[in-house]
């Protein structure tokens, strides 16, 4: 196997996040965050442009013949992770409140622990964000 040649050049990465509602994640992704829609298909899926990297919302779906016995669902449980995002940003508590006032839900206000400020939010379906500062010591 040659070691020269990358499996990934000139390519781009894209999250598939899976939500129950389009309309509501699109008002959320577009209207809160602030993600640029490049091209929607048929109200199931959505690509998006965010913060230089493409996220692309569907709707629910069974399996393909590409990916036999696999579902494409939304978040069962909000409180149960196992993806989430980190947005490293340069004030914390402005962008909280920024937010905030866009409509994003908090599960709690800013919390400082030692050089790093952060909270979280969720979209409509509970995928979890984080908003993190750190600060050079």
């Amino acid at each position: 196997m040659s070691h020269d040649y990358n499996p990934f050049e000139n390519s781009e990465f894209t999250t598939i996040l899976v939500v129950s509602d389009m309309a509501k994640s699109k008002a959320f992704y577009v209207n809160v965050l602030g993600a640029e829609i490049f091209r929607e298909y048929g109200g199931d899926s959505m690509v998006l442009k965010f913060l230089g990297d493409w996220i692309l919302l569907v709707t629910p779906a069974g399996p393909t013949a590409d990916k036999p016995n696999t579902y494409f669902v939304s978040p069962v449980d909000k409180d149960s992770v196992s993806h989430s995002f980190t947005i490293r940003v340069q004030d914390c508590n402005k962008s909280y409140e920024i937010l905030k006032g866009r409509g994003a839900e908090f599960i709690t206000p800013p919390v400082v622990n030692g050089a790093e400020t952060r909270c979280f939010f969720r979209d409509p379906d509970g995928h979890l964000f984080e908003i993190s500062e750190y600060r050079a010591t």
